[in-house]
């Protein structure tokens, strides 16, 4: 029999996503995301677990390369490739996993869409960090480079989840400060967490509010030089009057040059590249979400309607993704 046989990728791609997925658990991820060497006992400190009961998972990261023997035997580094790896099980873990609920319920929302919405939601802390680890290269760093390029000295992330983007801004900017909102308590916790291990809390503040109450009260809004929102605006654009007074209440509270940028989908992208995992996510946020995804030129037509002068576009590495930029 021939033994040579093709590499499964998806097989590989499972095992990546399920032990990147037990060590975010474990609070590891830290450790495995830098290109620094680490020891068993900073690992099991970190996982807050005795040193024989995480030497089994260190095996096991070891045998499936995520991890690679240090310079000396009791030192180990990270693969030199992980950030591509937790990129690449970010789109599993975020599709059947974040979104597990409407997978086992999919016959549910089917037939009666609002009763299955109020039945089975999706955790918000797993749907943040699902989309962190996409989002890491999926469309973080186009709109890094963008908002830093702009020197902004105040800077607020709608939907900012675990705060990730917002706290890179910081660390990069060291005179700028930021607010971070979130609807979700628990991602709201996670930032706070991730703040003070960054040593940038005392640069940041976190409201726990919806992007809907921008519009009765857009105070967090005032003197920014930048508004970031970054998957958030879809959840409201089915609803003219709140998509409309958010806009409008973050262009009337920006600074005299500043900019809204928002990260955002288009519906079922034909392009080859695009069109597997634009469908899933079309279809996701329409039959379960009730989210119909605006049309690139809807989205310029709604923030022209805001009163933004100027409205650009481009497509960036996630499937499916856009990055708009409106100008004051």
């Amino acid at each position: 029999m021939d033994s040579t046989h093709e590499r499964e990728t998806a097989a590989d791609l499972a095992s990546y996503a399920a032990l990147l997925e037990i060590a975010e658990n474990l609070g590891l991820s830290r450790i495995l995301d830098t290109a620094q060497s680490f020891t068993l006992a900073e690992l099991a400190a970190a996982a807050g677990v005795a040193e024989s009961t995480v030497s089994g998972f260190l095996t096991a990261l070891l045998s499936a390369g995520l991890v690679e023997p240090g310079a000396s035997p009791d030192y180990f580094v990270p693969c030199s490739d992980m950030a591509d790896r937790r990129y690449q099980a970010g789109y599993l873990t975020w599709s059947l996993y974040a979104n597990r609920p409407y997978i086992d319920h999919s016959a549910e929302f089917m037939r009666d869409a609002d009763a299955a919405s109020s039945a089975y939601q999706r955790v918000g802390r797993t749907v943040a960090l699902t989309s962190r680890w996409i989002g890491s290269k999926g469309f973080y760093p186009d709109v890094y480079a963008e908002i830093v390029g702009r020197k902004p000295r105040r800077i607020v992330d709608l939907g900012a989840g675990t705060g990730a983007l917002l706290i890179d801004l910081l660390a990069a900017m060291p005179t700028s400060t930021g607010l971070a909102l979130d609807i979700s308590a628990e991602a709201c916790e996670e930032a706070e967490r991730a703040a003070r291990q960054a040593k940038v809390d005392d640069r940041l503040q976190l409201v726990n509010r919806s992007i809907e109450s921008l519009v009765d009260d857009p105070s967090p809004l005032l003197g920014a030089d930048v508004v970031h929102a970054g998957f958030v605006m879809h959840d409201v654009v089915s609803r003219p009057k709140v998509i409309g007074g958010i806009l409008r209440a973050c262009r009337e509270s920006l600074s005299e040059r500043g900019c809204f940028v928002a990260t955002d989908a288009v519906p079922y992208a034909d392009d080859e590249r695009e069109r597997a995992f634009s469908a899933l996510f079309t279809y996701l946020h329409s039959s379960s979400m009730g989210v119909r995804l605006p049309s690139e030129e809807v989205w310029h037509g709604l923030f022209r309607s805001a009163g933004f002068s100027e409205v650009t576009s481009r497509p960036l590495r996630m499937p499916g993704s856009r990055m708009f930029v409106a100008a004051v």
